[in-house]
């Protein structure tokens, strides 16, 4: 998500009407007041500077010097001397909804950074029930939506992942995602707080992984997830406070894919600290006059990401970060290539399978009717009459 923007100046004679000289017989206009400019401007400008500066004085009081943070809050610093409170959270937490809540009030953020992405920013405004709904509900339709929007391989591999968080929604009952709403709402209270999407857009991540697997990797992985269904609970979220409840079990069942690991969270790790850091640049103060110099202050930035990624931003913030390599979508591999067949010639045989079990059901059936019996009774008889 993008820095909002900043509100125009309005230049001197914007907007004005183009001007038509009236004739002799027309009554001359009345006079059009003065468009915006010189001492007004300069009078708007410092009522501005004034109104915000009262406005983060109130903020600065309710922002503790020496904040009361949760233990999953890791704090990282800017050479600059911005500072940012990195809240480590399980998806699936009622306590880490509280310890972001928590976070934000106690230091009041310019910005809060989120683990989310434009293709999943909707959960952020969904109410619970909604989403505890739509998180059961997996469907043919959410199978042709995910295949459309980011293709056949990475859609089945969204589908699959969906799959185990339904799983454990269905297990514990309670809806993924609560600390990002959490955040979003807290953010809103908190004055002149920007709100920050800070994951990688999610087609590339899965187009990425996709390309990292063999042929019999990409079977493998699929077989897992489709038959996952170990039994969790609370407890089991609560422990895995250290590293998130999803990416345990996702790091589990792919640890014999070292490439896919390093697409799915390393290179996460990478995406979110460099949000995080440009997050953290100094704010600019505005100006009373266009005399006075400019003026800039260290920003303060919450981000909430799963536990997971916590050692990994630690371990890129010192690090000069690109991230146009792990933005990029290599070119389908042959084995990607005989996948997608494979996946289709499967489809297209079990509706051909089904096809023909259907119409040969229905002849059986059509032929034990007694009416049915009885006609080929009577063609029989005409036939061994001639």
């Amino acid at each position: 998500m993008t820095d909002a923007a900043r509100c125009p100046t309005n230049a001197p004679g914007a907007g004005a009407p183009r001007c038509r000289f009236p004739s002799p017989a027309a009554p001359r206009p009345a006079a059009v007041p003065p468009p915006l400019g010189g001492p007004h401007r300069a009078r708007e400008r410092e009522a501005d500077a004034d109104a915000f500066k009262i406005l983060l004085e109130m903020k600065m009081k309710k922002r503790q010097k020496k904040p009361a943070l949760p233990s999953t809050v890791t704090e990282l610093n800017t050479e600059d001397g911005s500072k940012v409170y990195v809240v480590g959270t399980a998806h699936f937490s009622d306590s880490s909804k509280k310890d972001v809540v928590k976070t934000i009030q106690e230091v009041q953020p310019d910005v809060v950074v989120v683990e989310l992405c434009q293709y999943r920013v909707s959960m952020l405004k969904m109410d619970e029930k909604t989403l505890l709904k739509e998180a059961k509900e997996i469907n043919l339709e959410k199978l042709q939506q995910a295949i459309k929007q980011n293709g056949v391989m990475s859609g089945l591999m969204q589908m699959l992942l969906l799959k185990v968080s339904a799983h454990i929604t269905e297990q514990l009952g309670m809806a993924p995602g609560g600390e990002f709403r959490e955040a979003f709402k807290e953010a809103s209270k908190v004055p002149f707080c920007k709100f920050h999407l800070g994951d990688r857009p999610i087609p590339v991540t899965f187009k990425r992984a996709i390309a990292a697997l063999s042929f019999w990797q990409k079977v493998k992985l699929a077989w897992g997830l489709c038959f996952l269904s170990d039994p969790i609970s609370k407890d089991d979220v609560e422990k895995c406070k250290q590293k998130d409840l999803l990416e345990q079990m996702m790091a589990e069942m792919i640890g014999e894919f070292p490439d896919l690991h390093r697409t799915i969270v390393s290179e996460r790790d990478i995406y979110l600290t460099y949000m995080l850091k440009q997050a953290a640049k100094q704010i600019e103060l505005p100006r009373a006059s266009e005399t006075e110099p400019q003026r800039y202050i260290p920003a303060v930035v919450v981000g909430v990401v799963g536990m997971g990624h916590v050692p990994g931003i630690e371990k890129n913030w010192n690090s000069d970060l690109n991230i146009q390599e792990i933005m990029s979508v290599p070119p389908p591999s042959a084995s990607s290539k005989i996948f997608k067949f494979v996946i289709k010639a499967t489809v297209f045989g079990l509706m051909g399978y089904g096809c023909y079990r259907i119409g040969q059901r229905t002849v059986q059936f059509i032929l034990s009717m007694p009416a049915a019996q009885s006609y080929l009774q009577k063609l029989t008889e005409i036939r061994s009459q001639h």
